[in-house]
């Protein structure tokens, strides 16, 4: 019988939050390691993948990148479904990108269709901390403060621009997305299948 552990596990990760916060930005980052500075807004939703050995298996990531704009959220939502965990993101320089948080998070559990929403894996990043210009909006202490009303969401704080803890945050996304998977039933990578083309056919008496 084969080893399964030894087969690549397809995981499904979603990055939600408001327009401008820079999914895109720790998308590219972590999977590509490229910063751009101009912005280009997501057009409903994009993804891009990597391969990871996790827990001593392999694992392809396939993160998706979702429009933050209002007019794509009812779009978004076809997204949801299938995830093994979600990303959601704020800028640290905009408050209402965190207070926006609720809402992103109230929709995907609502929509991905979760049998166990309250222990479903999510990730809190607050990113853009390298911006020094403008005064940070939101407090390290108030994010906390949030994530553990929501039972002990992590939290990190991060910049796709300085590629600070992008790669420590998408570890643990990986890592908690992974277990449960584990818990779930098993999807894995289709692999070849050998077609014997000369199988013998009996012949038809219509």
């Amino acid at each position: 019988m084969p080893n399964m552990r030894s087969k690549t596990k397809l995981l499904k990760i979603v990055i939600l939050g408001d327009s401008g916060v820079g999914k895109t930005s720790l998308m590219e980052r972590y999977v590509n390691q490229r910063f751009s500075q101009q912005y280009k807004a997501t057009i409903g939703a994009d993804f891009l993948s990597k391969d990871i050995e996790l827990e001593d298996r392999m694992a392809n990531l396939q993160i998706w990148d979702t429009a933050g704009q209002e007019r794509y959220q009812s779009l978004g939502s076809a997204f949801y479904r299938g995830s093994d965990a979600c990303v959601l993101v704020y800028d640290v320089t905009d408050l209402r990108s965190f207070e926006s948080l609720e809402t992103w998070r109230e929709e995907f559990l609502a929509y991905a269709a979760n049998r166990d929403p309250e222990t479903f894996p999510l990730v809190v990043l607050g990113n853009k901390i390298d911006i020094v210009d403008r005064a940070k909006a939101v407090p390290t202490k108030r994010a906390q403060q949030w994530c553990a009303a929501k039972g002990g969401v992590p939290h990190f704080e991060t910049s796709a621009a300085e590629d600070i803890n992008v790669e420590a945050a998408f570890q643990l996304v990986a890592t908690l997305a992974l277990k449960r998977g584990e818990q779930e039933e098993e999807f894995f990578l289709p692999e070849t299948v050998e077609i014997n083309q000369n199988t013998a056919q009996e012949p038809c008496n219509c």
